[in-house]
């Protein structure tokens, strides 16, 4: 396992966006950097942008389909 980023000495109530910001800050030799034509599907925290789709706030998705989904798992 390997951990791609790591921001040791900030707060831990920064944001999930600033944290994202300055991974992909260009001058950094470790840049994150989304592949072109690739996207991420993230959590409302974020924001629409290039390499990043989000939902819509306030929207509840496929709450028919979890309601009435029988809860057996098979392990």
């Amino acid at each position: 396992m390997k951990f791609p980023y790591v921001l040791p000495g900030w707060e831990g109530s920064i944001s999930d966006s600033r944290v994202l910001r300055d991974a992909m800050r260009a001058n950094r030799q470790d840049a994150f950097v989304v592949p072109k034509g690739k996207y991420y599907l993230v959590d409302v925290g974020y924001t629409n942008g290039e390499g990043f789709l989000a939902p819509f706030r306030s929207t509840r998705y496929h709450l028919k389909e979890w309601a009435t989904r029988r809860r057996s798992y098979q392990w």
